[in-house]
């Protein structure tokens, strides 16, 4: 009898601070649920706003995007409508979140910690529900984490999120099937790379760099999961609320994921090389090659 396949999991875990040590049981926990492909949540850990951010919270504040934007190197901020002095309080927050969520993970993964890059810090002051976008966007629809104009060639999507909601209102999420069922479901009816397609489209300048035959399997897995309203209706999925104060983690490259809905929520992305993970055949670039028989990078 074939065992049933159920979504991923959402696990509690007793982190009370951002720079903090981090007990080794759950350290050792931390990294089994993540490269498992479910979720750390973090329900106690908040993160303060200062004096003055309250005035950040509104969606105006985006202009007709959804999302502002920090590259964490630079500390150029994309994506604000803001005036000067907004953008100077907007810009202070997002760095302070971009420099704690690293410290967490530093605390948390510290296995991680030489290999981590830090990637951008994102602000999304829009509700999610009853939001107007392209099927492809649709990121109420489930789907796993590719970006198609930055390939990651293999690296992992690690992302710390925390709802700073102030009216209390949770950011409601859908986890799916494991990954390797979404694999199974769908690869074999995915063609692949058209020959020389990766150079063309980095000399187009449409991608950041070399788009991997991984990457396309990455990018349309995602599309293809998005596009399927009948696996968005009949999926194995459940359905879980963050709190507001509260903070997650999840390699979304690999957790079936939704957003279904919620205000206010910071979020800073990491990318991490398959062979820094405590098990890299665990990782969506192994699973896919064992899948296809092949290397994909």
């Amino acid at each position: 009898m074939a065992e049933a396949i159920c979504a991923s999991e959402v696990a509690s875990l007793p982190v009370s601070g951002w720079d903090q040590p981090c007990a080794s049981e759950t350290r050792e926990q931390a990294v089994g649920v993540l490269e498992g492909g479910d979720v750390v949540f973090i329900p106690q850990l908040r993160f303060a706003l200062d004096n003055g951010e309250d005035r950040l919270l509104t969606p105006a504040i985006a202009g007709e995007g959804k999302n502002i934007s920090l590259d964490p190197a630079s500390g150029v901020l994309r994506g604000s409508s803001a005036a000067d002095t907004e953008m100077e309080l907007l810009q202070g927050m997002m760095i302070r979140f971009a420099s704690l969520s690293r410290a967490l993970l530093l605390n948390l993964l510290p296995g991680y910690a030489a290999e981590l890059t830090q990637a951008r810090t994102s602000f999304r002051p829009v509700e999610i529900a009853g939001r107007s976008s392209s099927w492809r966007k649709d990121d109420t629809r489930l789907h796993v984490d590719s970006f198609p104009s930055t390939p990651t060639q293999g690296r992992r999507i690690l992302r710390v999120f925390t709802n700073i909601n102030p009216q209390g209102r949770p950011r409601s999420w859908r986890v799916g099937e494991p990954f390797a069922a979404v694999v199974g479901r769908y690869i074999h009816s995915i063609p692949g790379p058209a020959p020389a397609s990766s150079v063309a489209l980095n000399l187009l300048g449409l991608t950041k760099s070399r788009r991997s035959a991984y990457d396309h399997y990455m990018l349309r897995l995602h599309d293809t999961m998005k596009a399927d309203l009948d696996y968005q209706k009949n999926a194995v999925q459940r359905q879980f609320e963050f709190s507001a104060g509260s903070t997650w983690i999840a390699f979304t490259d690999k957790t079936s994921h939704a957003a279904r809905g919620g205000q206010y929520a910071l979020e800073q992305t990491f990318y991490l090389p398959v062979d820094a993970m405590m098990n890299p055949a665990q990782s969506p670039l192994r699973i896919l090659e064992h899948t296809l028989g092949r290397r994909l990078v």
